[in-house]
């Protein structure tokens, strides 16, 4: 059992593979194993899971810098970012970084038959051709590799364009502080970063973006859910919340437990451990620091190499890459560098 920032964790030694599974606070797993035996025993009632999706929501705004208000409920980041890339008016022009992430490319360019269009640059170049375009969509932290968009010149670009932005901050929130209230959407899968249950995300929506179609509306989305059951009319929230899915339960319980107590902690605090000791493990390969939790290396055989000494990593793009968030240590770091050399 590890500690980190003043709580436990039953993460084994040398697991560095948090952009792709984040390990829990053993609290949240066992509010989830609770949950659980609940379930199993028969004990629980539908209404009972509320609170813990007003917890989560709140927890997500609060680290991305917003109200609670604007943030809607989901499952996936694909599944709510198609609800923006449906909403576009017909021949939007959409610009996205090269080798992005597909859950964020993927639902505009399903949008062709209604000739949406999305370009590729490089991300270093988005802010430069970003008043060309109608819409940008990019992570902010790249999954493969760990680079960071440049949001102070995107940011800076925009507010004198017409351009909209839409953010997916999965691989950044939870060790990245972030205040990104001024884009138009913002998005995030939580089992990440926040060390939640695989099947709850987020969309943050700027007042005054373009309207967004509630295409899945359903019950959860009324503005009283549990009187919103049955029958027409329609009844939708105001707000973000007219956006909202039906939770996945055991989802948003753990998601509850993880954020609430993600969002009270010092980000900067974080973002300097794990992007220390992400340069620390750089800086043995000879690599340049980069300001990111996330690393890739292309060294010969580098993931059989890591994973035959123990350690958790991910083959991606040709590449291993490894992830480090509040729980790793300099060990991690350490086993890490001499398994590659």
């Amino acid at each position: 059992m590890r500690e980190a920032f003043g709580a436990s964790f039953d993460v084994p030694d040398g697991y560095l593979n948090t952009a792709s599974i984040g390990v829990p606070p053993a609290a949240a797993a066992r509010a989830v194993a609770e949950s659980v035996a609940r379930w199993g025993s028969g004990l629980d009632r539908p209404e009972n899971f509320d609170p813990a999706v007003v917890t989560a929501r709140a927890s997500f705004a609060r680290l991305i810098g917003t109200t609670a208000d604007r943030v809607a409920i989901g499952s996936t980041a694909s599944q709510l970012i198609g609800l923006v890339a449906a909403s576009l008016p017909a021949g939007t022009r959409v610009l996205v970084a090269g080798n992005e992430f597909t859950s964020v490319v993927f639902p505009f360019a399903a949008q062709r038959d209604r000739g949406v269009r999305v370009a590729e640059v490089e991300l270093a170049e988005i802010a430069e051709h970003a008043a060309d375009y109608d819409v940008v969509a990019v992570s902010v932290v790249q999954s493969s590799d760990g680079r960071i968009v440049d949001l102070d010149a995107l940011r800076r670009v925009v507010a004198t364009r017409s351009t909209r932005v839409l953010l997916d901050v999965t691989q950044a929130v939870g060790w990245l502080p972030l205040q990104v209230d001024w884009a138009d959407w913002v998005v995030a899968s939580g089992y990440k970063w926040l060390l939640s249950p695989r099947g709850a995300a987020w969309l943050a929506v700027h007042p005054d973006a373009p309207e967004i179609r509630p295409s899945s509306a359903n019950w959860y989305a009324g503005p009283d859910p549990w009187s919103t059951v049955y029958g027409l009319p329609l009844r939708l929230a105001d707000g973000a919340r007219a956006l909202d899915l039906s939770p996945t339960w055991l989802a948003q319980v753990g998601a509850a437990a993880a954020m609430d107590w993600l969002a009270g902690l010092d980000m900067t605090a974080v973002a300097e451990h794990c992007v220390g000791l992400a340069d620390e493990f750089r800086a043995a390969l000879d690599l340049p620091a980069a300001g990111s939790a996330i690393v890739s290396v292309q060294v010969p055989d580098a993931v059989s190499k890591l994973t035959a000494a123990g350690l958790t990593c991910a083959a991606w793009a040709g590449k291993a890459r490894l992830s480090f968030h509040l729980y790793n240590t300099g060990a991690d770091v350490e086993r890490a560098v001499r398994a590659l050399r």
